[in-house]
């Protein structure tokens, strides 16, 4: 946990725009979201060499979306896809995880088929309002600590 506090450090002194540095950080937030998976790393390194943004507020980004917030940011991602299609979410909960082997993963894929559409529509919608609102509320943090301290008070 102390290396995501020190890589968001980081990113709130880095020398450049506060406007630039917050959209690095929310294309990288988009990028958390992404629906497929095992590739937002390079998503976002390709992302930031191709555009010359901030790979450290891009990656910082990217990176919330880890071993322990990805089981919850995709569920709610599918849920709202669900919610927006009009699908009822309750054969989520239809996957035998007791099974093993092939068994398990027969359960799985049925399981979860009927959830791709939501899955993919939610986490990009979840992605694109998270980004938004990860670049306004960095690039209203960054310009209040790059503001000159007022003289009297």
């Amino acid at each position: 946990m102390s290396r995501l506090r020190a890589l968001f450090r980081t990113v709130l002194h880095l020398e450049d725009t506060p406007s630039r540095v917050a959209l690095a950080f929310g294309i990288g937030v988009f990028i958390a979201f992404f629906p497929i998976l095992g590739i937002h790393t390079a998503i976002a390194l390709l992302v930031a060499y191709s555009f010359r943004l901030s790979r450290i507020a891009l990656l910082a980004g990217c990176w919330i979306n880890n071993p322990w917030t990805i089981a919850p940011m995709l569920t709610g991602g599918t849920l709202v896809g669900c919610a927006l299609l009009g699908m009822p979410s309750a054969g989520l909960s239809a996957i035998g995880w007791d099974l093993h082997g092939q068994a398990f993963y027969s359960s799985l894929w049925k399981g979860l088929r009927p959830y791709v559409v939501p899955f993919v529509v939610g986490n990009l919608l979840m992605g694109t309002l998270c980004g938004a609102l990860a670049y306004l509320a960095l690039r209203l943090v960054l310009e209040r600590r790059r503001q000159p301290a007022v003289q009297g008070r």
